[in-house]
């Protein structure tokens, strides 16, 4: 459900107010054989790389780009997506890599189910609520999962990059909303990081663009 480092615009959204469930999220991933581009996001990297390896969820997983690097890098990982598709596919992709042994993939509607268990890493990369998805309620759940001492990394997009046409109603919370939304769950951890950061993508005519995302991280006490 996720975008993972990808050069690939989306084609299409939900209808404003209609919830992106799995017959969506299916057909998005059915329309080619890979939509992202396998790697894992860069500000995934960017924030991880210096923890010690430990047991990881990661929310959204797609074709799993975020948890193969993970898996690779030594951490146990769990990942979840509402799309069937998309599951299939990652686990293929961590077949490929010689991680499958190191990473555990469940198709999850988290309105409706979440893993059980607490993990080191809880990662939501691009987790939007398009449609009616109820994105602060499902982070909370998230923030729940982690262990003592763990940490919560929340990605998303600051706004529609400046070359999408198809823009949907959509509202992208600051890094300060996303924290007030974790607020009653999150009180005392250590904010580590709160801000926007550019980065570079693709175009679709392939030249670069420039695009702004939000990253929250924080840790909760050992």
């Amino acid at each position: 459900m996720t975008e993972h480092a990808h050069t690939h615009t989306h084609s299409h959204h939900p209808a404003a107010g209609a919830p992106a469930g799995e017959e969506f999220w299916d057909g998005r991933y059915g329309e080619s054989d890979r939509i992202w581009s396998g790697e894992a996001n860069a500000m995934l990297v960017h924030e991880v790389s210096g923890l010690a390896p430990g047991r990881a969820l990661d929310l959204g997983c797609g074709e799993g780009g975020d948890a193969v690097w993970l898996a690779r890098r030594g951490w146990t990982v769990t990942g979840t997506d509402i799309s069937g598709v998309a599951i299939g596919r990652a686990a293929e992709h961590a077949a490929d890599a010689g991680v499958a042994d190191r990473i555990s993939f469940a198709r999850h509607d988290l309105t409706e189910s979440f893993p059980e268990g607490e993990f080191d890493l809880v990662s939501a990369c691009f987790l939007h609520n398009y449609g009616d998805f109820p994105r602060d309620a499902v982070l909370r759940t998230a923030a729940s999962a982690v262990a003592p001492g763990g940490t919560l990394l929340v990605v998303g997009h600051a706004g529609w990059a400046p070359w999408q046409e198809d823009r949907e109603e959509a509202h992208f919370p600051t890094p300060e909303e996303v924290l007030a939304q974790l607020e009653p769950v999150t009180a005392g951890w250590e904010v580590l990081r709160a801000e926007e950061t550019e980065r570079v993508q693709d175009q679709p005519d392939g030249t670069p663009g420039t695009r702004t995302d939000n990253v929250v991280r924080v840790r909760r006490p050992a």
